[in-house]
């Protein structure tokens, strides 16, 4: 990626907070809801959720005073007036920001799936950037220490879904912060898909990679903040990081993202709209397969399918009377990924009703019905849809001619126990 190219996706910046109260760690109920599906605030201009960005820039970051600060953000790190957090932060004498950590995809987002940007110093500010992607342990302690930074700072949109690797990067900062002495910082941002319940399988620990390092539920119904508490409390308890975050205010557990009025930056390419995170977590599983999770498309993971498969498939699914969901027969031409350039036909996934919608048991349904309708139907051959369960159960289920009762009961018993651990570190209500 050229320098040039940077340049014209950096944004300038400027000084600016929301007022807020200060930011606590401590557990505190979250604002009552004000109503569903509309996206407008509070009525005033202002959104009805405050960021944990906002809240700590409203405190005039009197957490962070004093420290050398780096920050792992994306172009989701922004604030309420859609400015990034780095360049709000980077000409205020009130904090030292001195390094950037980019993630998949990279800091200013210029890249596609599994890819980064490379070291480099940002255009807009002049900061280092260091690559994290597919970095952690020691090699990305070391990183760490070499940008001479006191604090860490965490700050990006989750979608939700376990396989996002986000959350995995969050875990492999939080591991690294604590090898290289860093005190650790967690901003929270909404689940855009609400926090109201955990669902799916959860990752067997032989299955771990990036995406999904460790044992939570498919879709895992919590907030980064609640995440960084779980890890540090379940799987990093031997060397927990130095760890605080900083709550949102206004946010509550049955609120999908449209509800909380902050404006939408889609967090990596092929996740454009709230609506993709909605389904992702059930309909990401097609990466494990032949056919294509519609990326190439302004739809992707809601447009599915492959070259032969005909209205049968979208039939199949509708027979199911899935709660919340239906599909529609639907044929397009990827122009990148799986089938570029060619017309497959498959379904687009419309979700009716998205309070009784559950994304997982649908992604499940639409695995057993297209490998009963389409005879081209194959899994990866490096069996991807193993990591992405987090087991062999569901594949080999499905291959044995389960149905979907079958295989969504086969996982109950540890999403029950997955449940238990989850509730303890749960911030909002």
């Amino acid at each position: 990626m050229s320098l040039s190219r940077r340049g014209l996706l950096a944004a300038g910046g400027a000084v600016g907070a929301l007022a807020a109260t200060a930011a606590s760690a401590a557990p505190a109920a979250a604002g009552p809801s004000h109503g569903k599906g509309h996206g407008h605030g509070n009525g005033n201009g202002r959104p009805r959720v405050r960021t944990g960005f906002d809240r700590l820039a409203a405190d005039g970051y009197a957490l962070l005073k004093g420290q050398r600060v780096g920050v792992v953000t994306n172009p989701t790190g922004i604030t309420s007036d859609v400015r990034h957090i780095v360049d709000v932060m980077h000409p205020d004498r009130r904090v030292n920001l001195t390094a950037v950590f980019g993630p998949e995809h990279g800091f200013r987002g210029t890249a596609q799936a599994g890819g980064s940007e490379g070291r480099y110093d940002d255009p807009a500010t002049g900061l280092p950037v260091y690559d994290t992607y597919l970095k952690n342990g020691q090699d990305l302690a070391d990183v760490f220490t070499a940008s001479g930074v006191d604090t860490i700072v965490f700050d990006i949109q989750d979608a939700g879904a376990r396989f996002y690797t986000y959350i995995w990067t969050l875990y492999d900062c939080m591991e690294a912060a604590a090898l290289a002495g860093k005190k650790f910082v967690v901003l929270d941002r909404p689940n855009p898909v609400t926090g109201r319940a955990a669902l799916g399988p959860v990752l067997d620990p032989a299955f771990g990679t990036f995406v999904g390092r460790r044992e939570i539920s498919q879709a895992h119904g919590m907030t980064v903040t609640e995440l960084a508490l779980l890890f540090n409390g379940e799987f990093l308890a031997d060397r927990p990081a130095d760890l605080e975050i900083v709550k949102m205010s206004g946010w509550s557990r049955s609120d999908f993202f449209d509800d909380t009025g902050l404006p939408w930056v889609q967090p990596s390419p092929n996740m454009p709209t709230p609506a993709t995170a909605l389904v992702y977590s059930g309909t990401c599983l097609f990466e494990g397969t032949n056919l294509s999770e519609g990326r190439g498309t302004t739809q992707p993971f809601e447009l599915l399918g492959a070259e032969g498969i005909d209205h049968t498939w979208a039939a199949a699914a509708n027979a199911l009377d899935l709660p919340g969901v239906g599909f529609r027969e639907a044929y397009f031409a990827p122009t990148f990924s799986k089938f570029a350039g060619v017309t497959v036909g498959g379904v687009q996934v419309h979700v009716l009703d998205r309070e009784v919608f559950d994304p997982v048991r649908t992604g499940i349904a639409l695995l057993i019905t297209a490998k009963r309708t389409w005879s081209g139907f194959e899994w990866r051959s490096d069996n991807w849809i193993d990591k992405l369960t987090g087991n062999t159960r569901v594949r080999t289920m499905i291959d044995a001619g389960a149905d979907v009762d079958e295989v969504v009961g086969a996982w109950a018993a540890d999403l029950a126990a997955f449940r238990a651990v989850r509730k303890r570190y749960l911030r909002y209500r």
